[in-house]
């Protein structure tokens, strides 16, 4: 499994506060090809990086010199508002050759043998978690993949079954804290379960409660967001489902997670998604997402007329053919 084929991925809202210990940050940097004049250094924290430094361009040159958590994850950007490069660091003096161009696929680092096992395990075509963890039950990359690439695809009890891989100086770090939480979380959403309720706000600016959709029919809880390209492709499937079975009382409840209005709105009107939607517009830090352990989106559960869930993630094929077996068709 390469890392550009992931899908687009979401953490389960709880918010990654480092365990390293404090270390002086060293990293000498070239710029490569590119007239940007400041290199921001940032805190990756819940799918997100926060700024916490930056450094002026000199001659292609940058350089930074600060007390951080180490060993860690951070970013090097050369716009906040832009994607990242990851970095591991291990407290170790790092030189680094910053390409930005094609999602920075070119940038060399060297001097983090933390970050030179995590480039080596994105040249990987094909990961086996557990054998991956065994191979180095120690690295925080090893938590770090079980945690970003793989807890979206796996139960509780596989979650449950890789943590205890790892060492135990890496039980305390947040990325096992969060799969804790999820795994928590996902216990309660077994088939059979009644949904969690929530409410939320819907384009019109209305609070909007789930439950106030049970008691008709199947629905579809959707997870998705105008910026997620397979949510954006998955959305032709969801359309002709809900077209085949509209009349049988069939309805879904999209939850986007989105930041930008905007971009919601246009999203659900190119998409011609005419059914209830809501955010509340935090993206990564979502609240219903957060409620259903949602890893990656898309995502959807599938609620019976009771609000007790029947089926998870179903797309495409999938989705109609379940549908056509609950309705009888």
């Amino acid at each position: 499994m390469g890392i550009k084929n992931v899908t687009a991925l979401l953490l389960a809202g709880v918010a990654l506060v480092s365990c390293g210990k404090q270390n002086n940050l060293s990293i000498e940097g070239v710029l490569v090809d590119s007239p940007a004049e400041k290199v921001y250094l940032q805190k990756f924290n819940n799918k997100q990086f926060l700024s916490i430094d930056s450094a002026v361009v000199k001659d292609g040159k940058f350089s930074f010199s600060k007390q951080v958590e180490i060993p860690e994850i951070y970013g090097l950007s050369l716009d906040p508002a832009k994607s990242s490069f990851l970095l591991f660091l291990d407290g170790n003096p790092v030189t680094i050759q910053l390409d930005s161009a094609k999602w920075y696929g070119n940038t060399t680092v060297s001097g983090s043998a933390l970050h030179d096992k995590f480039a080596a395990y994105k040249q990987l075509e094909e990961v086996k978690i557990d054998e991956f963890i065994k191979a180095d039950p120690a690295s925080l990359v090893s938590a770090y993949v079980l945690y970003r690439d793989f807890s979206y695809r796996l139960s509780p009890e596989e979650i449950k079954a890789n943590v205890a891989l790892l060492d135990t100086s890496l039980l305390k770090t947040p990325y096992v804290a969060v799969l804790q939480d999820l795994v928590a979380k996902l216990e309660k959403l077994s088939p059979g379960n009644k949904a969690p309720d929530f409410s939320s706000t819907d384009l019109q600016g209305n609070t909007v409660k789930l439950s106030d959709h049970f008691g008709k029919s199947y629905i579809l809880l959707d997870f998705w967001a105008s910026w997620c390209g397979p949510c954006r492709r998955e959305n032709p499937n969801i359309v002709a489902a809900y077209n085949e079975f509209k009349d049988k009382g069939f309805d879904i409840f999209a939850v986007s997670l989105d930041r930008d209005k905007s971009a919601w709105e246009k999203a659900v009107e190119k998409d011609n998604l005419t059914w209830t939607h809501v955010s509340d517009l935090k993206l990564w830090d979502s609240e219903a997402a957060n409620l259903y352990g949602v890893r990656a989106i898309p995502a959807n559960y599938l609620l019976d007329s009771e609000g007790k869930i029947v089926g998870k993630n179903l797309r495409g094929e999938d989705l109609l053919s379940t549908l056509k077996d609950l309705y009888g068709k």
